[in-house]
């Protein structure tokens, strides 16, 4: 896998008032900011090129981040607008940058020490999620692996979807039947969220994954922030 794609565009509206100023994937964990984390992994299992969606305060990425040659990465940035397309909008609106292989994607306000080296070159199906167990803001969990390795919208034991993942680029095929639009189908570009697109797929057993059991932490409150910052 040569290409990745990282979701940096969301609002943080959950992180205020430390995104007023700041987008939070460049709110700092011990010492640098939470992408940089990805970016690092990802240089060093030999991705190449990396595309980040970007929209709330996107001028601060390039500034920040530069074209990835300090990494020996090659950054495109693909503004969605002021307002964030969601991920699955994000995906769709990225996906003319990104190669014809699969590639990984990483939300972009995660941190964990998973080994993204550990994730399928070329999933079975269409996708492949990395799960985690089920933190306590979120204990339902996401979806059930079976132990096959299938991943499935119902059963047991559920985990949580990190926001790690390689897809296809044939997992947006027929998108336009499968999103729930937010808000309206006829917005150019689409906003819409990935989870139908997902499920749709689970439903013909196309989606993989697999469990890490190392540290992953959802930076999705300062209160959580602050536990990576001891």
């Amino acid at each position: 896998m040569r290409h990745a794609l990282i979701f940096a565009a969301g609002l943080g509206e959950r992180m205020r008032p430390l995104t007023d100023h700041t987008p939070k994937p460049l709110l700092e964990v011990q010492g640098k900011p939470l992408i940089v984390w990805h970016l690092e992994k990802l240089a060093a299992i030999g991705v190449h090129y990396v595309v980040i969606n970007t929209s709330h305060l996107a001028d601060q990425f390039p500034d920040a981040l530069g074209n990835g040659s300090r990494w020996g990465l090659r950054i495109r940035y693909a503004y969605e607008g002021p307002t964030p397309l969601e991920t699955g909008g994000g995906m769709l609106n990225a996906l003319p940058l990104l190669g014809p292989e699969p590639f990984i994607v990483v939300s972009g306000d995660v941190w964990t020490d998973a080994d993204l080296g550990a994730l399928p070159a070329e999933p079975t199906g269409v996708a492949h999620l990395l799960l985690v167990d089920n933190p306590p803001h979120h204990p339902r969990g996401d979806f059930a692996l079976d132990q096959h390795g299938v991943l499935h919208i119902e059963g047991t034991p559920r985990m949580t979807y990190s926001g790690i993942g390689v897809y296809r680029r044939e997992f947006l095929d027929g998108w336009q039947s499968l999103a729930d639009y937010l808000p309206d189908p006829n917005d150019k570009p689409p906003r819409f969220k990935i989870r139908p697109l997902l499920e749709a797929a689970m439903a013909r057993n196309a989606v993989t994954g697999s469990r890490h059991p190392g540290r992953w932490t959802d930076v999705g409150t300062p209160e959580r922030l602050t536990s990576l910052n001891p």
